[in-house]
Order: C-alpha cells, then structure tokens, then sequence
C-alpha cells in the first residue's frame, strides 16, 4: 500500500524541479522556460509516489507511462529524471548541446526515464493511446499519463485521439492540459479560443476535471478520482506560464526566451525564497 502524500515533501521537490530547470535553461542561455515551469507541479506529484516506476529499471515491462506531448516542456521533465536519479544531476548541464543525450524535445531513444519521443505538437496524445491499448494487451494494469499544451490542442489530431480512447474504453489514460492560457503567438483566447475544456472532453466520453494546477494536494485529488472511473480522464490544469520565476510569470515573451547569468540568478533567488516560505511552514 502507497503511503499517503506528504504535501510539504512534494512541494519541496516541485521548488527543486523549478531550481534545475532554470539552471539547464540558465546554462544554455536561450530554452522554453515558461512551459517548462508551468508543468512542474503535476510533475512533481506524479513522480512523488503516484506513477509505478523504477529509475534503476527505467524500461521495466509493467511501468507506468508518462507522454509528455508538449515536448519542448522537455527540460522539465529532464530536471524531474535527474532528480529522481535517473541519470547524473550534471548531465542537465548539456542540454541541447552537440552529443547530448538531453535534445531541447523529449526523445526516447537519447534519455533514461523518457517513454515516447515528442514535439511535433498532437502527436503525442496518438501514441500514448497507443501505448495504453499495447499495454492492456500485455495484461498490465498500469496507467498511462498524457501532458498536453493548452495551444496544442488546437490540432485536430488530439481530438481523433480523444475519440479513439473512449472507442477503446482506455480507462487507464489521464491526460493533463496545461491551460496556461498562452501560446507560441499570444493568447490562446485570441488564437482559437478552447471554450470549456474540460466539458468537450467529456462530450468525447471522457471524465473531465479542472483544478489548479499549482496545487500538488488537489492535482493528486484528481488523479485519485481519475482512477475510480471506468473511461478516459482528462484534469485541465489551470496554471500560470513561468511559474516561479516572477519577472516573466505570464508573459506572452516567455514561450521561448533567452536567458543571461543575471537573470538566471534573479529567477533562482524567487525559487529559493519560495523554497524558505514553503519550509517555514
């Protein structure tokens, strides 16, 4: 039995999430920072206790499977593995450098800890359906965790997906939105407005809940309803692009930005006074 959450402990480890992000950016100089940041939280609860892994078996058979379709989130995800012992914590120093094993996207075949490789925006959500169906044919009972941007799922192809899950009866998929209301040209209200996220999934077939997304004590919550359904779940995350770093919090500039030593100092003072507010509690 899986102990229950310790709230501090993981809202401690999303604060070192943020911290080893902005220093793989930081070192780089230039990295999508603000989708990266938004996404630490729900990060931080699922590799707090809630997904089956084992960094020493990366591979194993009967793992759960995160899909991090919004690929360009990859530095965040990276921050988590190390953090987790996945892989050498000076290894995120390399980030998008020539011979890496740490691309600016998400890539299977390069990093220890990533399931699916990710970036072309839409496609993510196909494979983890894809993922979810092989893997019940197996016989496992693991689950499959879909992140998805709030601009991404402008792509028709997320919604074949969405259809394809209920079709399939996938009732072990959670997909996450990061609704961070921001998009590589603006706003997404000014791009596509996504109206009620959560309602069109459900019209899919899916369950759908919409939480904040910087709550780790109300994203587990959701992920614990998730798991007492018998179909597809979707949690909107409402979030704030640049989470942690107050200078650039959202701000349209932040989807892609660069990033000087100074700033890179500023945005780690924020996280370590958060961290000090956090431990005071």
């Amino acid at each position: 039995m899986k102990r229950a959450m310790n709230v501090k402990e993981v809202r401690l480890f999303a604060n070192d999430i943020r911290r080893e992000t902005i220093k793989c950016i930081g070192h780089l100089g230039v990295g999508h920072i603000g989708g990266a940041l938004s996404i630490v939280d729900v990060l931080a609860v699922l590799y707090s206790g809630t997904m089956n892994i084992d960094p020493r078996d990366p591979k194993k058979d009967d793992r759960d499977f995160l899909v991090c379709s919004k690929g360009h989130a990859g530095p965040a995800v990276y921050a988590t593995l190390a953090l987790k012992g996945y892989f050498p914590m000076e290894m995120l120093l390399t980030l998008n450098q020539l011979g890496t094993n740490l691309p600016s996207h998400c890539d299977m075949n390069r990093t220890p800890g990533i399931d699916m490789t990710t970036g072309s925006l839409g496609q993510g959500a196909s494979t983890a359906m894809g993922i979810a169906c092989g893997n019940r044919l197996k016989g496992y009972d693991n689950y499959t965790y879909l992140i998805l941007g709030d601009g991404e799922i402008n792509e028709g192809q997320v919604w074949e997906a969405a259809l394809f899950a209920n079709a399939r009866k996938l009732s072990h998929v959670i997909a996450f939105v990061d609704r961070n209301r921001l998009q590589l040209d603006g706003p997404t209200d000014d791009i596509c407005p996504l109206l009620d996220i959560a309602a069109k999934f459900e019209s899919f077939g899916w369950y759908g809940q919409s939480v904040d997304g910087h709550d780790v004590e109300a994203i587990a919550r959701a992920i614990n309803n998730a798991k007492a359904q018998d179909k597809p779940s979707v949690i909107v995350l409402n979030t704030i692009k640049g989470k942690g770093y107050r200078k650039i919090e959202d701000q349209p500039s932040n989807h892609n930005a660069t990033i000087s030593a100074a700033q890179m100092e500023e945005a780690l003072a924020d996280i370590a006074a958060e961290r000090a507010a956090i431990e005071a509690e």
